[in-house]
């Protein structure tokens, strides 16, 4: 066996012997073991990362996509590797809304961002026959947007992808929608308002009151006891 697929399958044994310690396995959890593995990994190659990642993508174990995707994330030289086509492989087969936000907030959106995927590339995705390809696409906008993941904000290219998904009624892509649109509100509240006026019942109703109960209360919901007088 070459040393780099003896390395790999070293590193991925040692992934699995972590999370099977992990109990319970949840997200934090499995985090920690992420965590653990990205320090093992800092100084590694640039292909031993892409394999780790594209092995645990093609065994699709419980939370092998989210491992994967962070960590290409932690370690910026196999980032800046990946192209369109990596990408491509990466979502291959996803089929759950965990597996498209984990993609398009730690990997596709960071390199649409930086414009190492194209606006063009986007867009086929949104007009995919594929359901999670088309939420991938909007989930894409929310690291342009939201500051924790390194966004400053970006109405062109977020409200572009909005109205590329507006007719679609698909829930997984409504929800990526109102998430969409609420993340831009936090920097950009009136291109939002602007668009949600312009656009008025076009945009699917339960985006338009989880946006504007954003814009009006910063909250995606209304408290139950919160008067609709106190935000009108």
């Amino acid at each position: 066996m070459p040393r780099a697929i003896a390395a790999v399958a070293g590193l991925i044994a040692d992934l699995d012997a972590g999370l099977a310690a992990a109990q319970p396995l949840n997200t934090a959890a499995v985090r920690q073991v992420r965590r653990r593995l990205s320090r093992e990994l800092t100084d590694a190659s640039v292909d031993v990362v892409r394999a780790i990642a594209g092995a645990l993508t093609e065994r699709d174990a419980p939370f092998d996509r989210f491992v994967a995707a962070e960590l290409l994330a932690a370690h910026p030289p196999a980032m800046r590797a990946l192209d369109a086509n990596d990408v491509r492989r990466l979502g291959r087969g996803m089929d759950s809304w965990d597996d498209v936000d984990v993609l398009a907030c730690s990997v596709s959106g960071p390199m649409w961002r930086a414009r190492r995927l194209t606006d063009a590339e986007i867009r086929r995705w949104a007009r995919s026959p594929d359901r999670w390809w088309r939420r991938a696409a909007v989930v894409s906008t929310v690291p342009l947007n939201n500051r924790a993941r390194g966004g400053t904000g970006d109405p062109s290219r977020t409200l572009d992808m909005c109205r590329l998904v507006l007719a679609d009624r698909d829930p997984m892509v409504v929800k990526a929608l109102s998430w969409a649109l609420r993340e831009l509100a936090k920097r950009r509240p009136t291109e939002v308002q602007q668009f949600i006026d312009e656009l008025g019942t076009k945009v699917p109703a339960l985006v338009r009151r989880e946006v504007r109960t954003k814009l009006q209360t910063g909250l995606k919901a209304r408290r139950r006891h919160q008067p609709r007088s106190a935000i009108t």
